[in-house]
């Protein structure tokens, strides 16, 4: 699985001119299925979110992660972070998994990260959605659970 996590003082994802999710202080995760991705990919990813220590202690040090400062989680489908661009420059993505699969595992991690974290907020699988935010820092940090051989 690939994502990309940042930390904001703000997010929402909006789909038809209505807000859909939308969170204060917290991460900001853009999420892709690749293909072979499997459940034991989502866990250890969102493990990794969960624990990654990237909010500021009382020395101003990245030292806290999201649950040590109750932040919010804003999880958010994005297939294209699997874009691969380098047969030329239209992006192909044959390395997303198929939507079906993509779906199952997008709601498979965010029921997880409901059970582990009390904020859990989404997006629209598969919707024309729009995300606004506000980069804290700006901290973006990609992360990538490659699928098991």
């Amino acid at each position: 699985m690939i994502s990309v996590i940042q930390r904001v003082s703000q997010a929402r994802v909006v789909v038809g001119g209505e807000v859909v999710g939308q969170i204060s202080a917290g991460l900001l995760v853009l999420l892709c299925a690749e293909r072979g991705d499997s459940d034991a990919q989502a866990d250890k990813l969102l493990a990794k979110i969960l624990k990654l220590r990237i909010f500021s202690d009382d020395a101003g040090k990245m030292n806290r992660s999201v649950q040590d400062v109750s932040g919010g989680l804003l999880i958010v489908s994005q297939f294209t972070l699997a874009a691969d661009v380098s047969g030329g420059n239209r992006p192909s993505f044959t390395g997303a998994a198929a939507p079906d699969e993509g779906r199952r595992l997008y709601d498979y991690f965010v029921a997880q990260a409901r059970l582990a974290h009390p904020q859990v907020e989404t997006g629209q699988f598969a919707a024309d959605m729009q995300v606004h935010l506000v980069n804290d820092g700006p901290v973006t940090i990609p992360l990538r659970i490659p699928p098991e051989a």
